[in-house]
């Protein structure tokens, strides 16, 4: 359930109650910054419905929530939640990547990741939790602590944890910052309190010890994007990234996991990242 959302205290106390579909809708249509005359206009109905619905005089159908979930783009988990509040059954499915129902789809993502090779790539769900990843993202991964690569496997942690990348990272200040903006984002987009304990946490990792070049670097962006300088044992990565998600996918899972692809900013770059997996044998036929 979102962070913020209404609840209802049960009559001993112990336990809130599910807040009624109305708080929900109400919740999601002030987290858009929507007024009811807004979302009259957005859905195609009067503000008096809106109003009817939001304080329970009304129950909506079905089709209704639906409708107006789409018009405030609410995330498919929270649509089920709707869904559920007012009484119907979740439309939308939710199945692990390894199930066969997924066995498409994670097909899919397995091409992605291996076809970026020799850059790396990696998978992850709503958390910023690994779920995949191809074999130009282990060598990335020297000198991590252990127990940040202990499942699951964070990949925000990882990277500005003191024991992860931090030290390794040289523009770690103008990194972070580029972290956690993407982070309030998605909070401000869904209100997920899990990620809102997690920026907490990062905000909360020291500067590196080892003395980022990149102190003076927040807020200032010379390149075309903002780049991820890597110092490691084998040379300087410059890297900058982008973002692949499945635009069709009606499956909750699905829906929230994001591929993270890496490309090299120079030919440096590119070339010490093709040495790098020259050295890892590939997988036998079959797997990976």
């Amino acid at each position: 359930m979102p962070d913020g959302t209404p609840q209802t205290a049960t009559r001993n106390g112990r336990a809130p109650a599910p807040p009624p579909v109305g708080a929900l809708l109400r919740f999601w249509r002030q987290r858009r910054g929507l007024s009811q005359l807004d979302l009259a206009c957005e859905a195609d109905i009067s503000t008096r419905h809106v109003s009817f619905l939001e304080t329970g005089r009304s129950q909506p159908s079905r089709g209704m929530l639906i409708h107006l979930a789409e018009r405030l783009d609410v995330p498919l988990r929270e649509r089920n939640a709707l869904l559920v509040a007012a009484g119907y059954a979740p439309v939308y499915s939710e199945h692990r990547l390894d199930s066969p129902a997924m066995q498409a789809a994670r097909k899919a993502v397995e091409l992605v990741l291996t076809g970026h090779e020799p850059f790396p790539a990696l998978a992850v769900d709503r958390h910023w939790h690994l779920l995949a990843a191809n074999r130009a993202v282990a060598p990335l991964l020297e000198g991590v602590s252990a127990e940040l690569l202990a499942g699951p496997v964070n990949v925000l942690r990882l990277s500005l944890h003191p024991d992860g990348l931090a030290g390794r990272i040289g523009n770690w200040s103008q990194w972070r910052e580029h972290v956690l903006s993407r982070l309030t984002r998605q909070i401000e987009a869904g209100a997920d309190p899990v990620l809102i304990a997690l920026r907490s946490e990062l905000q909360g990792y020291p500067a590196p010890a080892s003395g980022s070049e990149g102190g003076s670097e927040a807020g200032h962006h010379p390149d075309v994007v903002v780049p991820l300088r890597l110092h490691m044992s084998f040379g300087l990565l410059n890297l900058f990234s982008t973002t692949t998600v499945f635009g069709t996918a009606v499956d909750v899972t699905l829906s929230e996991l994001a591929i993270e692809a890496f490309f090299p900013a120079d030919a440096e770059t590119a070339e010490r990242l093709r040495m790098q997996l020259a050295e890892i044998p590939s997988p036998p036929r079959g797997e990976g």
